[in-house]
């Protein structure tokens, strides 16, 4: 599995895997308090990508394609990300409902950390997660991420203001980087054996 960066050309198959798992991510997606949820034409994803891809050339986030076996499996955005002293970002990810239960999203979320600590140069990243969300809140969990607390009405998701947990990892929290230690984790659990490593 790997990272890519988003393209406009991805407009049809991400509207295509959107569709097909509106159900699946409805209860998580992030809403506009003004706008209907899901619209089925291109428009909606042209309009994010075209607005990431500006917040890229800007600094301000990193928009990937998640890629399983070389085909389009999700999305992952760092966004939010905020320079000078705090050297912060708020990720956020979602995968085909189909593919799900297969390490795909924790092994691009500690992609994307890595990258935003050793080669982006920040400092903290995020993930605010709605309670509920258990499957989400698992893989932040599996990678270390600390719990810091619940953030009220933080976003408006599903049609309502959520509550979140906020989670988040510094560069201190994995000097070797994520992707190593989540790979050694499976490792270990998949031969029977403990980690020598904090997971």
């Amino acid at each position: 599995m790997g990272l890519r960066p988003l393209r406009l050309r991805d407009v049809r198959v991400w509207r295509e895997t959107r569709l097909r798992n509106a159900n699946w991510l409805r209860p998580w997606e992030p809403s506009n308090p003004e706008t209907p949820l899901f619209r089925t034409g291109l428009g909606p994803y042209v309009a994010m990508a075209a607005s990431l891809r500006r917040e890229a050339r800007q600094g301000l986030a990193l928009p990937w394609v998640v890629t399983y076996e070389g085909a389009f499996a999700g999305q992952l955005t760092v966004g939010a990300i905020v320079w000078g002293s705090a050297r912060s970002a708020q990720i956020g990810y979602w995968v085909d409902g189909a593919l799900a239960g297969r390490g795909i999203t924790p092994t691009a979320v500690a992609m994307a950390v890595d990258h935003c600590f050793f080669t982006t140069g920040l400092h903290r990243v995020e993930a605010n997660i709605r309670p509920e969300n258990h499957a989400s809140r698992r893989v932040v969990e599996k990678l270390g991420f600390r719990e810091e607390g619940i953030r009220r009405r933080h976003l408006h998701i599903d049609g309502a203001w959520r509550d979140h947990i906020c989670y988040a990892l510094t560069v201190e929290d994995a000097p070797r980087g994520l992707l190593v230690r989540w790979r050694r984790s499976r490792e270990a659990a998949s031969s029977g054996g403990a980690s020598h490593e904090e997971v």
